[in-house]
């Protein structure tokens, strides 16, 4: 079974930065031919030839098994609740194994908020795969976008383009988090009980080497995992909180901002000032006379 919506993008669409092509869903039984057929034109492949696409994809595979190939990867497994990306200009070919089948969802989108990612690191042709394992969430969302695509209201491909992203963000933290709860619950324990700490700390002189102390770490171990896991150091994620906190008093109380430097344990209002405004890109007086 398979079902599949081929999509439109205006000149100014495109602008948005992210336009959707290609929506669907397939379920593959044990025993059933692949690649199925009914695909549009520069869609379908053979297996043994692969193909080579102008846009990108996201595949999610909720159930089933297969085999994955791409110029960067000579075979990995796909396993049940895998996410994979195929870039454009690469070859690939993938397909169930045949004694398993698969139920498998795709999109296929084209962009610069996808390309600057690429840029940037984040995903790369290296590492398409994604282990991100069964969620309900991710199927609401493909279903979600291939109603739209049906529907075709107004502004479809926006509401489309915002549910891709969401799908990314989903796929790149959900496999993170894994990872890293995979090495050490007590890892993670640790992490989100020195969170709280410094959350709760941000009008004392408690210092990060303190945090790492009360955990019972040392502190480059401890900030390895605390920016592992948050993607911040810890001093960094506490000063950004101590200036978050310091708006909050520059709107909703009378303090100076001298009071409120050293309140905040900053070493003076003018570091105080020159961090506030790196942040924020205003000074605090800037802020105040609003």
């Amino acid at each position: 079974m398979q079902k599949s919506k081929y999509m439109l993008a205006s000149e100014r669409d495109c602008q948005w930065g992210l336009t959707v092509t290609t929506i669907g869903y397939e379920e593959i039984a044990p025993g059933d031919a692949y690649p199925t057929k009914g695909h549009a034109d520069g869609y379908y492949f053979e297996l043994e030839k692969g193909r080579t696409l102008n846009e990108y994809q996201l595949l999610y595979n909720p159930e089933g098994e297969g085999i994955f190939h791409s110029a960067s990867v000579a075979e990995a497994r796909l396993q049940p609740g895998d996410m994979f990306l195929l870039f454009p200009g690469e070859w690939h070919s993938y397909h169930p194994l045949s004694d398993k089948g698969w139920k498998s969802f795709w999109i296929g989108f084209k962009g610069r908020n996808m390309d600057d990612r690429i840029k940037a690191g984040f995903l790369s042709p290296q590492k398409p795969i994604y282990h991100v394992g069964f969620s309900d969430a991710i199927v609401h969302l493909y279903r979600q976008a291939y109603l739209s695509a049906i529907e075709e209201a107004a502004y479809s491909q926006q509401l489309m383009a915002g549910i891709v992203n969401h799908l990314i963000g989903m796929m790149y933290s959900l496999e993170r988090t894994k990872q890293f709860m995979s090495r050490s619950q007590a890892h993670v324990d640790m992490i989100n009980k020195a969170r709280l700490r410094i959350r709760e700390s941000l009008e004392s002189s408690l210092t990060i080497q303190q945090v790492a102390e009360e955990m019972g770490v040392s502190y480059s171990n401890f900030r390895k995992l605390f920016k592992e896991y948050t993607g911040l150091s810890p001093a960094t994620y506490q000063q950004d909180l101590r200036l978050q906190r310091a708006k909050e008093l520059l709107s909703t109380t009378n303090m100076s901002i001298k009071e409120i430097a050293y309140r905040l344990n900053f070493d003076s209002p003018d570091y105080f000032s020159a961090k506030f405004k790196i942040k924020t890109g205003r000074r605090p007086s800037e802020l105040r006379d609003l």
